[in-house]
């Protein structure tokens, strides 16, 4: 009897103790997750782009000269030098003596330079200049130069330097360059056998230049350097 007692008591025990391992177990164990929270959907609505029209390209309008404004520029050329019209009076003393009177010069083709002994392309033109007067005599060429507001003995040192050949004016007041409005040094006109200023050139210009102004007042004759 007692024996199976022992045995019942045991089985209890057993019993108590496996309920209170698995209640310990159940207690300390880590709290399940909770199940995820579905996240509600959200409708993103994008703007709907609108087309615009590209605005139109402005195109600038392409320069151009018109015969108007070729005119303007070579009237206001033809001013400046007094082209096509009657050669100012030209009468100065001559270096060397006498005196240098364009009056006296009607019927040759003429070319009339204001210069200044100072000027490098006075100094850099006289060469050529002698050229032509030397070359076209027998055309009857006449090339004056005419020195402003220098004295003559500067004058003469400076034309034998260079061996001027043509003669050589003393504008010594400066009135002479006013009359023709040579205000700048130096400045050529060309001047054809009746007196008529057929074209007139700043100074620096080349022998392509003098060689097309020459022909203007030597109708048929071709001019070369």
């Amino acid at each position: 009897m007692r024996g199976a007692l022992a045995i019942l008591a045991g089985l209890v025990l057993g019993v108590v103790a496996a309920g209170l391992l698995l209640a310990g177990l159940v207690a300390f164990a880590p709290d399940p997750a909770p199940p995820p929270t579905p996240v509600p959907s959200v409708a993103v609505v994008l703007p709907t782009a609108t087309p615009t029209a590209a605005p139109s390209a402005s195109v600038a309008p392409i320069a151009s000269t018109s015969p108007s404004a070729s005119a303007s520029a070579g009237a206001s050329g033809s001013a400046l030098f007094h082209v096509g019209e009657k050669a100012p009076a030209l009468s100065v003393p001559q270096v060397g003596g006498g005196t240098i009177d364009l009056a006296n010069l009607k019927g040759q083709p003429v070319w009339v330079n204001f210069m200044a002994t100072w000027c490098p392309a006075c100094q850099d033109e006289f060469p050529l200049m002698n050229s032509y007067a030397n070359r076209y005599a027998a055309n009857g060429l006449v090339v004056i130069a005419v020195d402003v507001r220098e004295d003559e003995g500067t004058v003469a040192t400076f034309a034998e330097s260079l061996h001027a050949t043509f003669p050589l004016g003393l504008d010594g007041d400066g009135s002479a360059a006013k009359a023709w409005d040579a205000l700048t040094l130096p400045v050529h006109f060309w001047i054809d056998k009746d007196g008529i200023i057929r074209d007139g050139a700043l100074g620096g210009i080349g022998a392509d230049y003098m060689n097309k102004a020459l022909e203007k007042i030597m109708p048929g004759v071709h001019v070369t350097s």
